[in-house]
C-alpha cells in the first residue's frame, strides 16, 4: 500500500510540475506526447476508483503478477481506447484543465486507496484479486508512467527509488526470472518492457536471460 502511494503521489507531482509548453513533447509512450499520457493517467485514475468500489465473491483468480497480461505484439494504436486517448486529450485545450482534472480524480483515487481494506477481494478486467494485490500491480504501472513521462526531460525527477525497485521485483516475477544484478532498477524496467534497447553491455549481460524480450504488458 505504501509502494502505491509513493509512487502515485510521485507521478501526480511531476505531471503537475510539468510546463505547459512541454505538453506537446513525446512520452515514452510509443505515438503518445505528455498530454495523452496525462490523459491516460485519468483513465488510470477512474479504474482505481471504480475497481476499488467494485467487491467480488470467490477467491481471487489472480495476484500481483498475472493481472497482467503478457503480449506478443506491443500496440499499434488501432485498439478504440488507445485511439480515443489523443482525441480526448486534445479536447482539454489548455494543459492546465488537463493537469486540474487529474488532480481532482488522481488525489481521490489515492485517497481510496488508502481507505481500502487491503484483505478485500476487487473485480476487474474479468479477474479478481485482493485489493493489496491490484494496488501492487499498479505500482507498475505508475512508476513505467512516471519514466514515461519523463523520457525526454533528462533532468527531472525520477520516481521513488523504493518504487522503482518494488516495479522491478514485480516485473521480475511477471518475466519469471531475475534481471541481472549489473541492470539498475531503471535500466531492467525500460528495457525490459521494450522502451529503450539494451547497450551493447547490457545486451551481453542479458544472453542468459531466460525470457523473451521484451514484455508487452496489456
Amino acid at each position: 500500500m505504501d509502494h502505491f502511494s509513493r509512487s502515485w503521489t510521485a507521478l501526480l507531482a511531476a505531471v503537475a510540475e510539468t510546463p505547459d509548453e512541454d505538453f506537446e513533447r513525446p512520452s515514452g509512450c510509443a505515438g503518445w506526447s505528455v498530454r495523452d499520457l496525462a490523459c491516460h493517467l485519468v483513465i488510470d485514475a477512474q479504474d482505481v476508483l471504480i475497481t476499488l468500489v467494485t467487491p467480488a465473491d470467490g477467491a481471487p483468480t489472480a495476484d500481483a503478477a498475472t493481472y497482467w497480461d503478457v503480449q506478443d505484439e506491443p500496440p499499434t494504436g488501432d485498439d478504440p481506447l488507445d485511439a480515443l486517448i489523443p482525441r480526448l486529450a486534445a479536447a482539454y485545450g489548455e494543459p492546465r484543465w488537463l493537469k486540474f482534472h487529474l488532480d481532482d480524480v488522481g488525489t481521490a483515487a489515492g485517497r481510496a486507496a488508502t481507505l481500502a481494506d487491503p484483505a478485500a477481494r476487487v473485480s476487474t478486467q474479468d479477474k479478481v484479486l485482493t485489493v493489496a494485490d491490484y494496488l501492487t500491480a499498479y505500482v507498475l504501472e505508475w512508476t513505467l508512467h512516471h519514466l514515461d513521462l519523463i523520457a525526454d526531460f533528462p533532468d527531472a525527477a525520477a520516481p521513488p527509488a523504493e518504487s522503482t525497485s518494488a516495479a522491478r521485483a514485480l516485473l521480475e516475477r511477471i518475466a519469471g526470472a531475475p534481471f541481472p544484478a549489473s541492470l539498475s532498477d531503471r535500466a531492467a524496467l525500460l528495457i525490459g518492457t521494450g522502451r529503450r534497447v539494451p547497450t551493447t553491455e547490457e545486451e551481453a549481460a542479458l544472453a542468459d536471460f531466460p525470457p523473451k524480450l521484451p514484455l508487452i504488458l496489456g
